[in-house]
């Protein structure tokens, strides 16, 4: 149980640490990238899908 619970408050000081830095020294992104990207998300889905079905059924 203290594995876990060391674990667990490693990561979450982790995340403490780690958010605010990657925020703070992040490129800031065009709204022409984000339209860019957004646009293979649909069909990045739908593969996901496929995939996972293909998967379930013959593995």
């Amino acid at each position: 149980m203290s594995t876990l619970l060391t674990i667990l408050l490693v990561l979450f000081l982790a995340l403490v640490i780690l958010i605010p830095l990657i925020e703070k020294f992040s490129a800031k992104g065009e709204p022409q990238d984000y339209s860019r990207l957004s646009r293979w998300i649909i069909p990045l889905m739908a593969l996901l899908i496929v995939l996972q079905m293909i998967r379930h059924f013959f593995f």
